[in-house]
């Protein structure tokens, strides 16, 4: 980041003289130190330095310019910490020859592991007589923490490409919850991807270039973008909050924890098929909000609705965010603190977890309604679905409070591969 000179030499004096901020603060007074610096305040004094590492602060660092690697022991973008922006694809195969697939899976690898690092595609990007490698929009630009994961839907082993054997017993369209109104726009595929980054553009470029490639062998079905708070609007890294206003993904599981996601997330031996070991599956949901009734309740009604205070998501009757859910405790007229309906209570009572990675999305108005088509991308991942997501979901759809509020039209899961080691390619474990 470039700096002026006055700013410049003020850091180095400040780094000689060993100055804290607290003493800054004594010497200039707080109401003075705005001037002292120009009007930019203290924090001009401890951003990054000119190389990009973190200067006395420890402020975060930008997260453009660090780079992902696409191989690996399991795929990156399911424990990576969430990015700011996701874009979903699903496709469809337009090809009944397995070669063909196996070549498709082995191009988008290349391409991939590219454009996680920044760079641009093939070497044809110069050439004025054909169309360029790289669709060419990201050029110059950092890599943003870019990830991509695939996996394969139920779809993908009918009778097209001789795999039925291989299907795990687990892959099958999610059953018919109550309350359910899918739509066919926003349903299946034989092929999803998931590709989260801190910069929209470069998302963007990264299923528009897997498109480019597949064009022949695979069609895109549907796609979803969706966003979070940026890192740089949050530096502190906290949970991001839902259109909803509340905290989103707080009782997601340690994802440091490698015991737990070999519990939760991670296909283990034993599981059934071989060639899963080490990936997960993922679930897809495009649930909208309806936020205009959502803004006309209480913020009581709000809070009990999902069991959790708005501002600080601490738990009904607690104070701090990560505070343990105590669904026993009575308020002194001998009711539950948390609500029997409550969004928390409900998805909490019989100690199954799932991996959330879920973000919001607005696609403008819906024409039908004339109101917000707005809402979450809810995907999450988990090493059953029969045992973790389904039965948590039939709870929810059943009796969380939140279903007066909400409206699930998308749906779709997936199982996604294993990581890919340098020299293979996605899918090489199964094909």
């Amino acid at each position: 980041m470039a700096t002026n000179d006055h700013t410049k030499s003020s850091n180095e004096d400040l780094g000689k003289s060993k100055i804290s901020r607290r003493d800054l603060l004594k010497m200039a007074g707080i109401g003075g130190a705005g001037l002292l610096l120009g009007g930019a305040g203290i924090g001009a004094l401890f951003k990054s330095n000119e190389d990009g590492s973190a200067a006395a602060s420890g402020a975060p660092a930008d997260g453009y310019h660090e780079e992902i690697p696409f191989y690996g022991a399991h795929q990156a973008g399911i424990t990576t910490p969430a990015q700011d922006f996701v874009l979903f694809a699903s496709f469809d195969l337009t090809t009944t020859s397995i070669d063909e697939v196996r070549e498709l899976f082995k191009q988008w690898t290349a391409a991939s592991a590219t454009m996680a690092k920044g760079q641009m595609i093939g070497e044809d990007n110069e050439k004025l007589s054909v169309p360029p490698s790289d669709t060419g929009e990201a050029a110059g630009l950092q890599p943003s923490k870019t990830t991509l994961t695939f996996g394969v839907g139920p779809s993908f082993f009918d009778a097209r490409f001789g795999l039925a054997g291989k299907k795990p017993a687990e892959l099958a369209d999610l059953p018919a919850f109550n309350g359910d109104a899918l739509r066919e726009e926003w349903v299946g595929g034989d092929l999803g991807v998931q590709v989260c980054a801190n910069d929209m553009q470069v998302a963007f470029r990264a299923i528009r270039n897997l498109t480019r490639i597949a064009r022949g062998k695979a069609a895109l079905r549907w796609t979803q973008e969706g966003f979070q708070r940026t890192g740089g609007s949050d530096p502190s890294g906290g949970t991001a909050r839902n259109l909803m206003g509340f905290k989103d993904g707080t009782g997601n599981p340690d994802v440091k924890d490698d015991a737990k996601m070999n519990e939760v997330v991670w296909s283990q031996a034993g599981d059934g098929q071989s060639w899963l070991v080490g990936g997960s599956y993922m679930i897809v949901r495009r649930i909208r909000i309806r936020v205009e009734v959502w803004d006309r309740s209480t913020l009581g009604d709000q809070e009990a609705t999902f069991g959790r205070h708005r501002a600080s998501g601490a738990p009904l009757g607690s104070k701090d965010e990560f505070d343990k859910i105590d669904l026993d405790r009575k308020d002194e007229k001998g009711k539950p603190v948390i609500p029997m309906g409550a969004h928390v209570r409900v998805a909490k009572e019989d100690g199954v977890q799932i991996l959330r990675r879920s973000y919001s999305y607005s696609s403008g108005l819906d024409k039908r309604t004339g109101q917000f088509d707005a809402g979450l991308l809810f995907i999450a991942y988990n090493r059953s679905l029969a045992k973790q997501f389904i039965p948590m979901q039939t709870r929810l759809a059943s009796s969380d409070a939140l279903n007066e509020y909400i409206e699930h039209n998308g749906s779709a899961v997936f199982a996604c591969f294993p990581g890919v080691k340098e020299g293979g390619y996605i899918g090489d474990t199964l094909l």
